[in-house]
């Protein structure tokens, strides 16, 4: 209760100062944009543990909160539920690629693509296109479409999401003008859409990752291997609701985020773990196919070498 209050009150303040600071300077309302876009990561780990059912011990008021949570930060709690629960299941088997994941070709698969196959996934992987486009997609067109084959309860969620979205946007527009909710809520989404995407990119997309065919594929060493512990200074650690601590979230996703660092500390196996800092994660920019045969990350000038050279 304690971190619902310290990442949703902070969240709905710093939108009310962006808001009114709009009489003094847009560049001010830009600045307050990036902490509330902090808070609204922090409400979006709320929500992802709804999702797990590990936030609440009851599920009906993880579901409840889950949505909530998912109004403010512009997900729908059943099909997020659903497609997160398959990458925990898949994260790392090559086998079973497609839901919940970056999309990650192999060094084959790329070479047999065709030109505008590889075109299309090239745009997919650059940074301009996944950073800057991406939240654009994921608020305005991924989650606001069902999934094809979902359930009932999980079309109906998607539903009454979008229309409460629509709803609390409309009221917002009618009372404080659209414009200014723009302004406002436009870069807030916008920024914490961008970090999103990046953490989740960088906590599977690692040189020395973990990928292996479905024949081989093993849970505990995808969870541990294949997840990185991305260590972050403690404030950005606050920000993320310890999200950094990835392979303990793959390896134990019931637990709480506010738990993750605990059990990354109680077992010396864990702790020794390798970390990958801000530094050293901007590297995995670079990394944009899988050699399922060196089992590690490339880029495409490794492949255009390795065919020199052939």
């Amino acid at each position: 209760m304690w971190q619902m209050i310290n990442s949703i009150v902070p969240f709905i303040a710093l939108w009310y100062l962006a808001y009114h600071s709009l009489t003094i300077s847009v560049w001010l309302t830009l600045a307050l944009a990036i902490p509330a876009a902090g808070f609204l990561i922090r409400i979006f780990i709320i929500f992802h543990d709804c999702c797990h059912l590990s936030y609440f011990s009851s599920k009906k008021v993880n579901a409840i909160i889950g949505t909530i949570t998912g109004i403010l930060t512009f997900f729908p709690y059943e099909q997020w539920k659903n497609e997160h629960a398959i990458h925990h299941a898949t994260s790392g088997n090559l086998s079973r690629r497609g839901t919940g994941d970056i999309w990650t070709l192999t060094t084959d698969e790329y070479a047999a693509l065709s030109r505008w196959g590889r075109l299309g996934y090239r745009l997919y992987r650059n940074p301009l296109v996944m950073f800057g486009l991406g939240p654009i997609y994921i608020f305005l067109v991924a989650y606001r479409m069902n999934r094809k084959n979902a359930k009932r309860k999980e079309r109906f969620n998607t539903y009454l999401t979008n229309v409460a979205i629509v709803l609390l946007m409309a009221v917002l527009c009618l009372t404080l003008g659209w414009k200014e909710v723009l302004l406002v809520y436009g870069p807030i989404l916008y920024l914490s859409g961008m970090a999103g995407i990046w953490l989740f990119y960088v906590q599977h997309q690692f040189e020395d990752t973990y990928f292996e065919w479905a024949q081989e594929w093993e849970y505990v060493k995808a969870a541990v291997e294949g997840s990185s512990y991305y260590k972050l200074p403690r404030i950005l650690q606050w920000m993320t609701g310890n999200i950094g601590f990835h392979h303990i979230h793959h390896l134990v996703p019931q637990a709480t985020n506010y738990s993750l660092q605990k059990l990354h500390e109680s077992n010396e196996l864990l702790k020794a773990v390798p970390a990958i800092g801000i530094r050293l994660s901007l590297k995995s920019l670079q990394y944009r196919l899988w050699d399922d045969k060196a089992k590690r990350f490339v880029g495409y000038r490794y492949l255009k070498n390795k065919k020199a050279t052939a």
